[in-house]
């Protein structure tokens, strides 16, 4: 199955006692629909506060129903923050997290004097100019195969630092900055902590070298503070194409 949902109002994705989570939404709703429990396994775990907008989940099942009953189905037990996009079966040896080649962030910030309203909960801000050049410049720095120490919160559970950044891209629209992330894989907290520097540098208080230095440093002592995690959604993960599963969702469409 693929979701989106916005995560402002859950304790990220990761069943907790409190059940205010994503997963405990969903894995509710797919027992009411299917008559008994289900458990799931999800493409990445997003934290509080960040939504997704292709995420990736796999369950087994005895049960034989058509795609759009499972969509249908799920969707009328489902908050209405939640929803199913698509529906899919997959061979035995297909894992969620484990099949994925790669995973997805988009950052969305708003530049602006004055907060967001609307837009609250959806995007991070900032009220001083930025400098896109200046972040381009700093995001160069991160591509490749590195130790990313630097970004990565003390609470990760990761076997290893070193991961494979692919792509980051940096565009503005009007007054909002879209960054997408694409890396193998990224630590905890690693897009948050990564966009916490970038801010500083493109609006001044560091150079666009500084990236550089803290990458090098491997202690996260060395980066900027976490940033906020309104703005931050999981795209979704990156499967061969041979699973022929969709890699984009109409929620992605709702982003500038």
């Amino acid at each position: 199955m693929g979701l989106a949902y916005r995560g402002d109002h859950y304790h990220g994705w990761q069943s907790q006692p409190s059940g205010r989570t994503v997963q405990d939404k969903l894995e509710a709703a797919l027992g009411e629909f299917a008559a008994m429990p289900v458990s799931t396994m999800c493409a990445g775990r997003t934290d509080t506060g960040v939504h997704g907008l292709n995420q990736v989940v796999h369950f087994d099942t005895p049960l034989d129903r058509p795609e759009f009953s499972w969509i249908r189905g799920t969707n009328r037990y489902l908050p209405k923050d939640i929803a199913v996009q698509w529906c899919r079966p997959v061979p035995p040896h297909f894992h969620a997290r484990n099949s994925a080649r790669g995973r997805r962030y988009r950052y969305l910030l708003l530049e602006s004097a004055v907060r967001p309203a609307i837009e609250i909960g959806g995007c991070g801000w900032v009220f001083r100019p930025l400098d896109g050049d200046a972040m381009r410049t700093g995001a160069a720095t991160l591509i490749g195969e590195h130790d990313f120490s630097s970004f990565r919160s003390s609470e990760c559970q990761a076997l290893s630092p070193v991961k494979q950044m692919r792509r980051v891209s940096i565009q503005r629209h009007g007054a909002y900055w879209r960054f997408d992330f694409e890396a193998s894989a990224f630590l905890h907290h690693m897009v948050r902590n990564i966009m916490g520097c970038l801010v500083a540098i493109g609006q001044g208080s560091r150079p666009a070298t500084w990236m550089s230095e803290v990458l090098a440093a491997r202690s996260r002592d060395a980066a900027a503070p976490t940033f906020a995690p309104e703005g931050l959604y999981f795209v979704g993960p990156v499967y061969d194409a041979d699973f022929g599963l969709p890699d984009k969702t109409a929620a992605m469409d709702w982003l500038p």
